[in-house]
């Protein structure tokens, strides 16, 4: 299967399948390969199947793409190895002919295939189990100065490393000052359990040894496999070797390797390091000694994955506290003041931000507008479409005068914007004081439920002229209905977090619930909100709620 690697100096590559005829590359989250780049345009780039070729598509990106260097114009041929650069973010592709179960090249390395697994057991002259995990599966027996040396070293180097980007060259130096004969040292690391080896670092002790490294792959797929560190003593006779170009480029005489082993027993990777050195080869003490490196190294890699974790967490709770903060900012921070009429709201997200929203505008001529939203979804993605259609329904109900036409101006504008796959449902209830008359709009959201005098009579308003939501027809033609209000009467707009509140025994409040408290008629219109809210706050008796709530009532005083 073709892929695009996204290539980060000093750690793991990661891997973006291409799968599909047609993969997309951008900032929508729906892209196959999603950058979360704000110089990346949503829809930036694609990359094209058609049969055994490839291609790479601009998609008329702000920024341009940018295929070795040259930039994309309109499409270019895409081969094996191709370097790809998208605002400052470079990918390597990879055609068809890779398998996913091998080591995978970064560009560090250059990886050479032996001739097979049993040739690797056969040359092998000594092994060390590190199964177990953790340092106590190493043994303190031979050299104890030597061993205690490079605990030493490794912890003062590593213990204070916070990040994966500065254990590894930490360690490789670590390395090279405990086995003075090591020329050469490399890491690789599975960023995933199933997925493939991938080079991370090297070392090379001489300089002008920078040229890309070959090593094989083989060895390193036997050692993570095995769980066993492995020695050989004189690389450069080994059979195993016979075929391997790594050898006879550098000279290897002698080599150790040892497999990183998580706490829970899973392979983090392989250290190894090779010698050019015929009378400084590696012996079991060494192998000991790299076994325990690794164990360190281990817990160190671990550490340092759950401390970015718990940063990253904490950065996403600190950027959801404020987008709470600013979203709550964007609601009313009070009613309008209108003689002769009272309101209620009540809003609490799922989540720390969310979908539901309300409003209240006040309109030319005396008129005031309540409006209550729900968009299809929750988190932030529906709390930032919300801020950004709160802004048009105010402007465009305060510059048309016909509430029909402006939700239909409201619904054109959402539907042509690039909010895929997401839709809106909307009451939209403006009322003039002065002839206290109720004019209602409906965009696929539950009926407003309107209360007279006294609480015996309940009807939900707008529902059989409700129209379909915000975002599914750009050419929505909407209707409204109209009731005059009475002194005492009360309308209830809500959003299905109260209809669809749930106990801990998986029952629903209700429809048929809620109307009941609304037409209760031991509650005034001033207490209603109140009352309905005690009444859901009782019924789910603390139960967590998967859904927004949003409540706006409003009447007209006896």
């Amino acid at each position: 299967m073709a892929f695009l690697e996204l290539v980060r100096q000093g750690v793991p590559a990661t891997r973006f399948a291409i799968d599909r005829d047609r993969a997309v590359i951008g900032r929508n989250s729906d892209c196959d390969v999603p950058l979360d780049v704000a110089a990346v345009s949503r829809r930036h780039a694609a990359i094209v199947r058609e049969k055994d070729h490839f291609f790479v598509e601009d998609l008329e990106s702000r920024n341009g793409t940018f295929l070795n260097d040259e930039r994309v114009v309109n499409r270019a041929p895409l081969r094996d190895g191709d370097q790809l650069l998208i605002c400052g973010q470079t990918f390597r592709f990879h055609g068809d002919h890779r398998s996913a179960a091998t080591m995978e090249d970064t560009g560090l390395f250059d990886l050479i295939d032996d001739d097979t697994t049993d040739a690797v057991r056969a040359s092998v002259v000594a092994t060390f189990d590190v199964g177990g995990g953790g340092s106590a599966s190493w043994r303190l027996s031979a050299k104890p100065e030597v061993k205690l040396a490079a605990l030493l070293e490794i912890t003062n180097n590593l213990g204070q490393a916070m990040s994966v980007e500065e254990i590894l060259p930490k360690l490789l130096d670590s390395l090279f000052k405990i086995f003075v004969q090591a020329d050469r040292g490399f890491v690789v690391m599975r960023p995933k359990p199933d997925g493939p080896l991938v080079p991370v670092a090297v070392k090379n002790r001489r300089e002008g040894d920078e040229q890309r490294t070959r090593i094989s792959r083989t060895i390193v797929e036997e050692a993570i496999t095995s769980r066993k560190a492995i020695l050989s003593a004189d690389a450069s006779s080994d059979e195993r070797f016979s075929m391997a170009q790594s050898i006879a480029d550098f000279a290897i005489r002698s080599m150790i390797c040892a497999p990183m082993i998580g706490t829970e027993g899973e392979p983090l990777g392989v250290i190894q390091i090779d010698t050019m050195n015929q009378k400084s080869r590696f012996t079991d003490e060494d192998l000991e000694v790299l076994a325990g490196v690794a164990s360190q190294a281990a817990m160190s890699l671990e550490n340092a994955k759950m401390h970015e974790q718990v940063m990253a967490q904490r950065g996403m709770e600190r950027d959801l506290d404020l987008a709470r903060r600013m979203q709550r900012a964007l609601l009313p921070s009070r009613p309008p003041h209108v003689p002769g009429y009272v309101f209620f709201d009540y809003y609490q997200s799922a989540r720390q931000v969310g979908g539901d929203y309300y409003d209240y505008v006040e309109l030319p001529d005396g008129r005031f507008a309540v409006i209550v939203g729900d968009v299809a979804g929750k988190g932030v993605s529906a709390a930032l479409l919300m801020a950004r259609l709160s802004s048009d329904v105010r402007f465009l109900l305060a510059s048309e005068a016909d509430p029909a036409k402006a939700v239909e101006k409201i619904n054109s504008g959402f539907s042509n914007t690039d909010w895929q796959d997401k839709f809106v449902t909307m009451i939209v209830a403006v009322v003039d004081p002065r002839s206290h008359r109720l004019t209602l709009v409906n965009a696929g959201h539950m009926a407003p439920l309107l209360r007279r005098n006294g609480g015996t009579v309940v009807e939900a308003v707008g529902e059989e002229t409700a129209g379909l939501p915000l975002g599914v027809a750009a050419d929505m033609t909407y209707e409204a209905e109209h009731r005059d209000l009475n002194p005492g009467d009360f309308v209830t707009v809500f959003t299905d977090g109260f209809s669809e509140a749930m106990n801990a025994e998986r029952e629903l409040y209700g429809l048929e619930r809620l109307m009941e408290q609304v037409s209760s008629s031991a509650v005034s219109v001033n207490d209603l909100g109140k009352h309905i809210l005690e009444d859901v706050n009782k019924f789910v008796d603390g139960y967590a709620q998967s859904d927004d709530m949003c409540l706006a009532c409003f009447g007209r005083i006896d």
